[in-house]
């Protein structure tokens, strides 16, 4: 059997509604939660920047939507640096299995709605917009620039040596074992503790157009 370190259900869960799972009978009116073990299974880890990419779409979806339920599809997503480059990858991931905003393999929609794909889009070179992801919905055009810096909780001092430890592949089981409680601790502040803390996330909001 599974097993999640408890602090995964304390977390933040995001909920959505999605026209297209109503219209297939997949959920309830179409309305889903996604939580923390959602982007875990996906990413097949845990670790600040899966962390941090929930918390951007979860305050994201908060400014665009102020109070009212977000909707899954109708968001494009535009990341400011190339797919290939640091964590924007995996970022992107986590962004689309949330919002459904998904690049060109996305579903291509039922006639003329539904459509995901697309709606995920990445810089083409250099950095843009100072690294903050852009979310816009598609019915407004209402946009949010947001980014995400977990310095602000920053890893426990002893784990240096453990870390090069795991990187020379000589950890010894105490070693792995205590690296791994750390490393879960500090996701677990950023999650629990920092969740709309603006020291680990920058929103600018922009005027619709």
């Amino acid at each position: 059997m599974m097993s999640f370190p408890d602090f995964f259900d304390q977390a933040p869960v995001i909920q959505l509604r999605d026209p297209l799972a109503e219209l297939l009978g997949s959920a309830t009116d179409g309305v889903m939660d996604y939580c923390y073990a959602d982007v875990v299974r996906l990413a097949g880890h845990s670790c600040p920047t899966v962390a941090g990419a929930f918390l951007t779409t979860r305050a994201a979806l908060q400014v665009l939507y102020a109070g009212e339920m977000p909707e899954r599809g109708a968001i494009k997503v535009h990341m400011p640096e190339p797919e290939s480059v640091g964590t924007t990858g995996v970022v992107a991931q986590v962004i689309t299995l949330v919002t459904g905003a998904a690049a060109k393999g996305g579903f291509k929609g039922i006639g003329v709605r539904l459509t995901r794909r697309d709606l995920m889009s990445f810089a083409q070179a250099e950095m843009e917009n100072d690294g903050l992801i852009r979310f816009e919905r598609t019915d407004s055009g209402a946009a949010v620039l947001v980014k995400f810096d977990g310095h602000a909780v920053p890893a426990d001092h002893s784990q240096k040596e453990r870390m090069q430890a795991v990187m020379h592949h000589s950890e010894t089981p105490e070693q792995q074992k205590e690296f791994a409680h750390l490393w879960q601790e500090r996701v677990r502040k950023i999650l629990i503790e920092h969740a709309d803390d603006p020291a680990l996330l920058t929103l600018v909001r922009l005027d619709s157009h």
